[in-house]
């Protein structure tokens, strides 16, 4: 099985309690789309960890971006604060604070750039293809 095709997807939400929701649908619809069921649980997780961010701690709008380049899929959540996300180890009964690990677990790779608009992209890299 090759690679086939780039492609890019964009929505924005507001910072509201049915964002999360709303981004993790919006992952699914566009990798089953493209054939890429296989990712569709990792990015679930990765969009909701990184929405939920953006609602909580920039407390603006997001978008959310995900796109398929070589052999890649990328998921980014732009939002309207420069402060990016910190990779903290939570504690067993902590309620919080395993958000950036999720990420880091599950994505190739992640990293956080400053946007033009003054806010920030959170990123994270997925193989296009299953191991």
């Amino acid at each position: 099985m090759g690679v086939s095709g780039n492609w890019s997807h964009t929505t924005e939400f507001a910072a509201d309690a049915g964002s999360a929701s709303g981004a993790r649908a919006f992952v699914t619809l566009h990798l089953l789309d493209h054939g890429m069921g296989h990712l569709v649980d990792d990015v679930q997780l990765v969009v909701s960890e990184l929405a939920t961010n953006a609602m909580v701690h920039a407390q603006t709008p997001f978008k959310v971006i995900l796109r398929a380049v070589n052999a890649s899929v990328l998921l980014e959540v732009q939002d309207g604060s420069r402060a990016g996300p910190v990779l903290v180890m939570a504690r067993g009964l902590d309620t919080g604070g395993r958000g950036v690990a999720v990420v880091n677990a599950l994505s190739r790779e992640w990293g956080v750039v400053a946007t033009a608009s003054g806010g920030k992209s959170v990123w994270a890299e997925f193989a296009r293809l299953p191991a």
